[in-house]
């Protein structure tokens, strides 16, 4: 085997760590998002506390990457600790409830917040207006999203996690939009088995702030 196709074969069995945080109110899907990313599937949850972490390999440009979801709390109470896990982010979903226009103010908070942590260009942030199953009671309008995104040079896209419509499609645009962020930067660290989180281990809860901790 030549060099050049060892060096390509290394490279499509590298695996690339993405730190990928979700973030808006309480109740707007997040967790229900992340299980769709994941799993496939629609699981109704009980409000996250602390935080929630799930992992999800998608194959991009002939890359391995592998999402590290942080699902963040909506909860007031959780706010002074949420930058503890969207700092160092690859990527932010900033998610509100199209059905309800508290949550999409809710939203504007949170970019507002990204942006005193992030060089603009240095992360890729997605507005995403969650539960479009529920047009019928639609609170905030298409292009009124849109027009935010576009202001503060965001991706935009409505996605239902309890149909899965266009969840799949979210996950594979914020993925290559990551990979072309960073390639030149080689700003990705590759994924190896001692990267590994064990939630079930009491040590990993040591970690977290008292509020964050469910370990056993």
């Amino acid at each position: 085997m030549s060099q050049n196709a060892a060096g390509e074969a290394k490279k499509s069995d590298q695996i690339l760590r993405v730190k990928m945080v979700l973030l808006g109110g309480s109740g707007v899907g997040k967790s229900s998002l992340a299980t769709r990313f994941v799993k496939g599937e629609f699981k109704d949850s009980e409000p996250t506390v602390g935080c929630a972490y799930q992992t999800h390999v998608v194959r991009v440009n002939g890359a391995n990457l592998r999402f590290e979801i942080w699902d963040t709390a909506g909860q007031e109470k959780y706010h002074s600790v949420t930058p503890l896990y969207y700092r160092g982010a690859h990527a932010a979903l900033v998610v509100y409830d199209i059905s309800k226009r508290d949550s999409f103010l809710r939203a504007q908070f949170w970019l507002k917040e990204l942006e005193r942590q992030y060089i603009p260009g240095s992360t890729v942030v997605w507005l995403v207006g969650n539960k479009a199953d529920l047009a019928h009671s639609r609170q905030v309008s298409v292009q009124e999203a849109q027009n935010l995104a576009e202001d503060r040079g965001l991706g935009f896209m409505e996605t239902s996690a309890l149909s899965g419509d266009h969840v799949n499609q979210l996950l594979i645009t914020v993925a290559y939009r990551v990979h072309e962020l960073t390639w030149d930067q080689r700003s990705l660290s590759e994924w190896e088995e001692f990267h590994t989180v064990d939630l079930h281990n009491r040590g990993f809860f040591s970690f977290l702030p008292n509020c964050c901790n469910t370990g056993p």
